[in-house]
């Protein structure tokens, strides 16, 4: 897939797939008019970053949210994209395709649009991604931990909350839900494996185990005048529980309820962060833009490097002489013999070189659209970049 190069590209326009692939960008005209009527009310605006909170500014007007929401969906692709792209590339057993995988992430952006707040410092398209990952990630495990998983294994890994939303989210009513899940409690008490390393596929109790339930299910009743049950319709309980468990975690792709998996390995997680204190969600889009940023610059440091090797001779003892030992373009003018002006035109041919370097490496990996105040961005990290560069070789 090319990245989108235009602000109006980038906020207008929606992947298209053709049947694995990307096959281009799908046009919406209204929101090609809308972008370029406000680009033309606001025409110095030209940074991807303004106009990503502009919209997300407006999301907040009810009577502009619609169209804010759309521009900021359109904007959202890429970062929905390249994260499917690199999620799905470590599950390759998946059945699930590239275009499934951004549906799953691409049904999360009413979640990042509510969670987002730029007042905390992150880039949206950067919270985005962990929210896209995340989606993406807990989907296929959950997908691989329920296709592994027999009826009676998964009523032995589920927990009572995870159950209880289930069977509620099945639409059953409260009294069939308690029965279901005194039977569950039961069924977990007096049904365990010998191994946990087969609880995964775990099989049907036997009629000994069913009549123990039934027995314990019916004398815990005996004080409520309820009528006894037989094994039969406790099985069949537990069955209809599983089967609800399992369309709970097994959701369509609209609509995602991804659970978490438990660090051990056993129960799914039952409690959900609170609101109080700092968000562990913002903890992990902390940690992940710092790794992220630290990555960036050991890659950058790395591109940089290897362009000044490649620099001509006379450029690379232009750029020693000007950054280690200090020297003016008059100083080095005098021990080279040649032209003041051509030093300065050397020095900028150097730069250049470096920059055109830089802007390829972050077309290409990064996937990010070059505009003056990107350009211009980058010569500043260049220069700050020589600067530290021969400090460093001088220090040596």
């Amino acid at each position: 897939m090319h990245p989108r190069q235009h602000l109006i590209e980038m906020f207008s326009t929606f992947v298209q797939f053709t049947a694995e692939n990307f096959n281009r960008w799908a046009i919406d005209a209204r929101l090609r008019r809308s972008m370029q009527n406000s680009l033309n009310k606001l025409p110095d605006n030209k940074s991807e970053n303004f106009w990503t909170l502009y919209w997300y500014k407006l999301l907040q007007d009810s009577s502009l949210s619609t169209i804010a929401k759309n521009h900021l969906v359109a904007y959202l692709q890429e970062a929905c994209y390249w994260t499917s792209q690199k999620t799905t590339a470590n599950f390759v057993s998946s059945q699930y395709r590239l275009s499934d995988c951004f549906q799953i992430a691409i049904s999360q952006v009413d979640k990042v649009l509510k969670g987002f707040n730029p007042d905390q410092g992150f880039l949206l398209k950067n919270y985005a991604t962990v929210i896209f990952n995340m989606a993406i990630r807990e989907t296929l495990r959950q997908r691989q931990e329920v296709d592994i998983c027999s009826d009676w294994g998964l009523l032995r890994k589920t927990s009572q909350k995870r159950l209880q939303q289930s069977l509620e989210a099945a639409g059953l009513p409260p009294a069939t839900i308690r029965n279901y899940i005194l039977a569950w409690n039961f069924f977990k008490e007096l049904y365990t494996p010998s191994q946990s390393s087969v609880t995964k596929q775990l099989p049907k109790p036997d009629n000994q185990t069913l009549e123990a339930i039934v027995k314990l299910y019916n004398s815990q009743n005996s004080n409520q005048n309820s009528p006894t049950v037989s094994a039969q319709t406790i099985e069949t309980w537990l069955l209809n529980s599983a089967k609800a468990v399992r369309a709970y975690l097994y959701p369509n792709v609209a609509s995602i309820n991804a659970p978490k998996n438990s660090d051990d390995g056993g129960e799914w997680l039952d409690n959900l962060p609170s609101n109080s204190g700092e968000s562990p969600l913002n903890q992990i889009i902390a940690e992940e833009e710092e790794l992220t940023q630290n990555t960036q610059l050991q890659e950058i440091n790395a591109v940089l490097v290897e362009a000044v090797t490649k620099l001509q001779p006379d450029l690379q003892q232009i750029l020693k002489l000007y950054y280690v030992q200090q020297m003016t373009q008059q100083e080095i003018a005098k021990e080279l013999q040649i032209q003041q002006y051509t030093i300065s035109r050397r020095l900028t041919k150097a730069r250049e070189s470096l920059l055109k370097s830089l802007a390829t490496w972050s077309q290409e990996k990064m996937h990010i659209s070059l505009d003056s105040n990107l350009l211009k961005t980058i010569s500043t990290t260049i220069e700050e970049w020589l600067q530290g560069y021969y400090k460093g070789k001088a220090n040596g």
